[in-house]
């Protein structure tokens, strides 16, 4: 079975808290949930995969490339759901399909406009204007508008948010996976592979 991130060894140490010789894979095809206390390694494994913190030692591979040597090609195939707003509220979805756009060659405006109409959105209201569950479901919008192969949410997506996830056109290729800091009943709602349990300064994995 082909594995769409595999970690090997990783470690990553600040002055209060260490992750140490984290070790896991997760096939294509499969959703993944992380659980846990705060400070047991849930963001910094995630943002070490994004290559947004630089490890200590170990190896991370996502799509069979390597995370830092191959950041630029990856963040094409990778899609990833903030739990903030992360774009200029004053602007309208259109603007914003406008300005992202030049920055994904697989980048799909049919799909991303359909996606707004599938979530009832308007393309021409100020976001800043939108409540936080309309916020959400713009940036799933944008995450797979240009069909990423890995969809990553960073904390905990709502039950909405997952179904949005669920029914859109991405989800029903085998390919593709998310790895998503959420709860465990809406995993177990999903069916996850495996979950990743931490108690504070330590994860171990739970099949």
């Amino acid at each position: 079975m082909e594995n769409i991130i595999e970690i090997k060894e990783l470690c990553k140490a600040y002055s209060d808290f260490a992750l140490k010789n984290v070790s896991f894979a997760l096939p294509k095809g499969y959703i993944m949930g992380f659980v846990g206390q705060n400070g047991s390694g849930k963001t910094t494994t995630i943002r070490s995969i994004m290559n947004m913190t630089k490890v200590d030692s170990g190896s991370i591979g996502v799509f069979g490339l390597d995370s830092v040597r191959d950041t630029l090609a990856i963040k094409q195939r990778l899609g990833v759901v903030f739990d903030s707003m992360y774009l200029d509220e004053y602007l309208t979805a259109k603007q914003i399909e406008r300005q992202i756009r030049p920055f994904y060659k697989n980048w799909n405006s049919k799909d991303f406009f359909d996606s707004l109409k599938q979530f009832s959105l308007t393309d021409n209201r100020a976001v800043g204007d939108f409540s936080k569950g309309m916020k959400m479901k713009l940036m799933i919008t944008i995450a797979l508008a240009y069909k990423p192969e890995l969809l990553i949410g960073v904390k905990t997506l709502s039950d909405s948010s997952i179904e949005a996830v669920i029914s859109s056109p991405m989800s029903s290729a085998p390919e593709h996976a998310v790895l998503d800091r959420s709860y465990i009943a809406e995993i177990c709602l999903l069916t996850a592979y495996v979950l990743l349990a931490g108690e504070k300064n330590r994860l171990r994995i739970i099949q």
